[in-house]
C-alpha cells in the first residue's frame, strides 16, 4: 500500500456537475480529492482485505444468531423490547441482506483490523462505484496509469446480481432517504440504477412524504402501496419512529432486513471478540459497563485496553467517540450528537499516516462476499465529517 501523487483530471469538476456529483466539496473542504492516490498489489487486496472480509462477514452473520439467543445480549445491543420478535421472525425466514461496509484500519503492514461494521445505511456507495471508477478508466485513457492496471471495484455488478438474486423480474422496488441530504440520495439513486439494471422498478420517495393508510400499510408520494422499501434510515431510529408500530403487520419487506438492526450496533464488537477472541483481524472490545468489573477475558486484554476508543452504540461520522490513553481522555470527536448512548470500549489501533493524512478502508460487501473498497482520509485520529474521498488502483 503506497500513496502517489497524481496530476488532477482539469476536467474533473465539469464531469462531476454533468453526473450530479453535487457533494465533491463539502463544508466548505474537498470531499473528493484525487491530487493523490493508494495503490496496493493484487495479492495485498486478495489476501489481507477481501478475503478477510468475507470471512468477516460470516463471522457477524453467526453472532446475529447468538445475539437473538440471549435476551441479555438484546438488552445490552439496546434493541427495543416490543420488536425483538420482528427481529427475530426476519432471520428465521431468511430474510436476505443487500449490502454493507466494513471500516478497516490497514497500512500494508499486517491484518487489516476491523474498526466497525456500517450494516444497514453505508454511504459513500456512489463515490465508490461511480466516480471512482471514472477516475480510473479516465487516467488509463490519458496514460496516467497503466494498461494493465486494475481498481477493486466490482459493487455495482455485485448489486445488479444481488437485486436479480433476491427479487423476481419486473418487482417493483422504492428507495427512500431524507430529503435535502445530497449524499444520501445519490447512494440510493446509485442502488436504484442496479436495481434498475437488474429488471426491477425503481420509485424513489422521500423519507418525509412516506405515510401509512387505513389498513396501515406504508404509501408513497403517489399514495402507492409500497411492497418493498430500502430505507437509508436506520433501524434505530425507526424502531423508535411513530411508524414503527406497524412494521411488523405492514406487509412491506424491508432492504435491509430488520435483523440488521443487530450489526448495525456497535455493540456487535465485543460480541465478535467473546465469541472469536484473537481473531486477527478483530481488535479487543468490550462493553463500557464491563471495564470496571473486569473478566478473564478483559484481563487477557489488559495491555492493548490501556488504549481504547469509545463509541456509542450507535454513532455515524465519528461523532461522540472518545480516545482514551492511560485513563486520560487525549482526543474527542467535534459532534456529540450521540453522546445519550451506552458505549463500547475497543483497543485503539493507531491509523497509518499517508502525506499527514489517516486512511480507513471501507470494505463493500454485497450479499455475504466483499467486492470493492473506498478509502476516506482525515487529519484527526477520528475520521469524521470532513474526511475526503480517495481514489486507488492496484499495480503488480
Amino acid at each position: 500500500m503506497q500513496k502517489l501523487d497524481l496530476p488532477e483530471r482539469p476536467d474533473w469538476r465539469d464531469k462531476a456537475e454533468e453526473l450530479g456529483f453535487t457533494f465533491a466539496d463539502m463544508h466548505g473542504e474537498p470531499y473528493w480529492e484525487e491530487s493523490s492516490a493508494y495503490a496496493f498489489g493484487l495479492a495485498e487486496i486478495e489476501e489481507q482485505i477481501e478475503d478477510p472480509c468475507t470471512e468477516l462477514h460470516g463471522m457477524c452473520r453467526e453472532a446475529v444468531a447468538r445475539v437473538l439467543q440471549s435476551e441479555e445480549l438484546l438488552d445490552r445491543l439496546n434493541i427495543p423490547a416490543e420488536h425483538r420478535d420482528y427481529i427475530a421472525q426476519s432471520w428465521q425466514d431468511g430474510e436476505p441482506e443487500l449490502y454493507g461496509r466494513f471500516d478497516l484500519a490497514y497500512g500494508g503492514d499486517g491484518p487489516a483490523k476491523l474498526l466497525e461494521y456500517n450494516a444497514d445505511t453505508p454511504t459513500s456507495l456512489y463515490e465508490t462505484a461511480a466516480f471512482q471508477w471514472q477516475w480510473f478508466e479516465d487516467n488509463q485513457a490519458l496514460g496516467v496509469l497503466r494498461a494493465d492496471d486494475d481498481q477493486f471495484n466490482g459493487v455495482h455488478e455485485a448489486l445488479v446480481a444481488r437485486f436479480a438474486e433476491i427479487f423476481p423480474q419486473g418487482e417493483n422496488l422504492h428507495f427512500t432517504a431524507a430529503a435535502g441530504a445530497p449524499e444520501d440520495y445519490a447512494t440510493v439513486e446509485a442502488l436504484a440504477w442496479a436495481a434498475r439494471e437488474a429488471g426491477m422498478g425503481a420509485h424513489y420517495t422521500d423519507l418525509q412524504k412516506i405515510a401509512i393508510s387505513d389498513e396501515g400499510q406504508f404509501l408513497d408520494d403517489e399514495d402507492r402501496v409500497i411492497g418493498t422499501l430500502f430505507k437509508l434510515y436506520p433501524w434505530e431510529d425507526l424502531l423508535r419512529d411513530d411508524y414503527a408500530e406497524h412494521l411488523a403487520t405492514s406487509q412491506c419487506r424491508m432492504i435491509e432486513p430488520p435483523w440488521k438492526a443487530i450489526l448495525s450496533n456497535k455493540g456487535i464488537l465485543p460480541v465478535l471478540w467473546e465469541m472469536f477472541e484473537g481473531h486477527p483481524n478483530l481488535l479487543p472490545a468490550f462493553f463500557e459497563a464491563d471495564l470496571a468489573a473486569g473478566s478473564a477475558l478483559i484481563d487477557r486484554a489488559l495491555v492493548p485496553m490501556q488504549r481504547h476508543v469509545l463509541k456509542p452504540l450507535f454513532s455515524r461520522e465519528g461523532a461522540s467517540v472518545t480516545i482514551v490513553e492511560n485513563g486520560k481522555t487525549t482526543e474527542t470527536a467535534k459532534s456529540s450528537d450521540y453522546d445519550a448512548h451506552p458505549r463500547i470500549a475497543q483497543a485503539y489501533q493507531p491509523l497509518p499516516v499517508f502525506g499527514g493524512f489517516r486512511p480507513v478502508i471501507g470494505a463493500w460487501v454485497v450479499g455475504e462476499t466483499c467486492c470493492a473498497i473506498g478509502i476516506r482520509e482525515d487529519q484527526s485520529r477520528i475520521t469524521q465529517d470532513l474526511s475526503r474521498f480517495k481514489p486507488h488502483f492496484i499495480r503488480d
